[in-house]
């Protein structure tokens, strides 16, 4: 299983929300290219960039930092927050990502995702299904939609999507453990490589999100907490 350290952007520094909410963001360092760098020289491969002021604005808003990370680490950026149009997707990739997370889009304009699949190919885009009780989160996770969580992933899945980032709102940022049994749902229901993410803040908790048969987990406050250690993570992988 991929071990991915999470990276949230909001003015420029790298924060941490508590379940979606924008009050609750606490600053862990003012820049998040020295982040970046702390994670590659620790031995870990993957990130997982969210653009938090674009995912408020509605297009992306921080790819001048994304650039940065890009340019200064050999980390394997996937990027999500704000992408609406194509021009944020050619702005993501132009600055270097390796995969764009689709969310709101994907709900919003479904022929525009699958547009997405078919031009860019379903190693690029991945599907973002961030949930609130069993129903699909979008916008930032400010707005609910009537779409069944299980039902949008293995709808996506028949359609040809192959990643899928899934967020549990309500465990975000709170370390009281992870949607385990939920991701075991899905996979009963839909053959995709599931990224689990949220509530995240033991290694009995990614072990057990290993054990569901999940592909990657994103992991983010617990280790600016301090509650896990990146060379713990490295260890892992």
């Amino acid at each position: 299983m991929r071990i991915i350290m999470a990276i949230d952007i909001l003015g420029g520094k790298c924060v941490r929300l508590t379940r979606g909410d924008f009050a609750s963001g606490k600053v862990y360092n003012n820049d998040p290219v020295d982040v970046a760098l702390e994670i590659e020289d620790n031995g870990l491969k993957y990130v997982h960039v969210v653009d938090l002021d674009g995912a408020r604005e509605k297009h992306i808003v921080n790819y001048k930092i994304l650039e940065k990370i890009a340019a200064k680490t050999g980390l394997l950026i996937d990027f999500g927050g704000g992408i609406r149009s194509d021009e944020d997707l050619n702005i993501a990739f132009n600055s270097g990502v390796k995969q764009v997370t689709a969310g709101s889009i994907a709900v919003t304009d479904p022929s525009m995702m699958m547009r997405w699949l078919k031009d860019y190919g379903n190693e690029k885009i991945i599907l973002g299904a961030d949930f609130i009780g069993d129903e699909i989160a979008t916008h930032g996770w400010t707005e609910r939609s009537d779409k069944k969580l299980i039902n949008f992933i293995s709808d996506y899945c028949l359609k040809g999507v192959k990643y899928v980032i899934c967020t549990d709102v309500d465990k975000d940022g709170m370390m009281k453990g992870p949607a385990t049994e939920m991701y075991k749902k899905i996979l009963e229901n839909a053959k995709v490589n599931l990224i689990a993410s949220g509530g995240i803040s033991s290694l009995k908790d990614i072990e057990d999100i290993r054990d569901s048969g999940c592909e990657g987990a994103i992991i983010g406050k617990a280790v600016y907490e301090g509650k896990l250690k990146l060379k713990e993570l490295r260890d892992l992988c």
